[in-house]
């Protein structure tokens, strides 16, 4: 972006937030028809410090921190999670934290722009994809090592300054129907593994909303768009140990524990917790579906929730790891928000 568009954009945004002082950075990029990368790279509204090197290298020294906030979010959910970034592996196109506190997994293909912010007192380093979308920002905290955080951000420090470019992504080949519902519901009724659910809907070349839709009410079927505040406030009334997964394009972070503290402001629906927060738009879900799918370890089931565009929101799964059968307890619940029997 050339300086006098710069100069022009930065205009505009004061323009913006002088008339609607609350809006908030992804709002305020939607209202002027531009991505929150380029208003981060502009300085508007914050002050940005662009970071050079790959993801992934940034990625691997995020463990020098100490207890920070991780938040990825979609259009939808806001996923927060306090603690330490652990057991990092980030070398390949594919990375992921598999700490107690912070799970992640990243899909650095699409990760081009990342920034070192600081926006009304609060301090953030934030990832771009090369759409401009934000994919993963990480806070300062009180319990964040400030020196490491300042030593982390001058070793990291770009050398020169990147612009940004905003380039589109390649849209996927997939139908919203299979091609052949018999042969779709025979692999999935084969599958052995969960992780091989997205392969099966690469090979039918099917959404998948598309897939769900398709493949018979004891595999997935619809529930009541409620079911979501129904499984969160049981959890909190039982400790029941739940997973929670919200994703973007480039990552997916997960949430493992019950939940406790349930607040509804307005449309969003949230989960207040010490150390787990999330941010749901229950008036964005189009709609929630129970997921049975079978594996080694006996059959898992999930919740999933969709907006209009067919993208999933939010998913969630009782607590569980490869080569444990899935809490009865979890099975259970979600069997009670099925009109029809699942497959078992």
């Amino acid at each position: 972006m050339e300086q006098q568009s710069i100069d022009s954009l930065r205009e505009r945004h004061g323009a913006l937030v002088e008339e609607h002082p609350k809006l908030r950075i992804r709002e305020r990029a939607q209202r002027l028809g531009v991505t929150e990368a380029e208003l981060v790279a502009a300085g508007c509204g914050v002050a940005s410090r662009q970071l050079g090197g790959t993801a992934q290298a940034l990625f691997r020294d995020l463990g020098t921190l100490g207890s920070v906030m991780a938040l990825s979010r979609n259009d939808h959910a806001v996923h927060e999670r306090h603690g330490q970034y652990q057991s990092i592996e980030a070398n390949g196109p594919v990375g992921i934290v598999l700490g107690p506190d912070i799970d992640l997994r990243m899909f650095f293909g699409g990760w081009k722009h990342f920034y070192a912010v600081t926006e009304n007192g609060r301090d953030s380093i934030q990832f771009f994809d090369k759409a401009g979308e934000a994919v993963h920002k990480i806070y300062r905290t009180d319990q964040t090592d400030a020196t490491a955080w300042s030593a982390y951000i001058e070793r990291h420090a770009a050398q020169e300054i990147a612009p940004v470019r905003v380039e589109g992504f390649q849209r996927i080949d997939e139908a919203d129907a299979p091609a052949d519902d018999g042969a779709l519901r025979a692999h999935w009724r084969a599958l052995k593994d969960t992780h091989d659910f997205f392969a099966m809907l690469r090979q039918f070349k099917v959404s998948r909303l598309g897939a769900l839709r398709a493949v018979g009410p004891d595999l997935a079927q619809r529930v009541d768009k409620r079911a979501v505040e129904t499984v969160l406030e049981h959890s909190a009334a039982t400790g029941l140990s739940i997973m929670c997964f919200v994703a973007n394009r480039g990552i997916v972070q997960i949430h493992t524990g019950a939940v406790k503290k349930l607040l509804r402001t307005g449309p969003w629906f949230n989960v207040l917790d010490e150390t787990f927060n999330l941010h749901l738009n229950t008036e964005a879900v189009a709609s929630s579906w129970v997921v049975n799918k079978p594996t080694v370890d006996g059959w898992v089931t999930s919740l999933e929730l969709y907006g209009e565009d067919g993208g999933m929101i939010v998913q969630f799964f009782g607590e569980r790891k490869p080569g444990q059968p899935e809490l009865p307890e979890w099975r259970h619940l979600l069997e009670s928000l099925c009109p029809q029997a699942l497959a078992a």
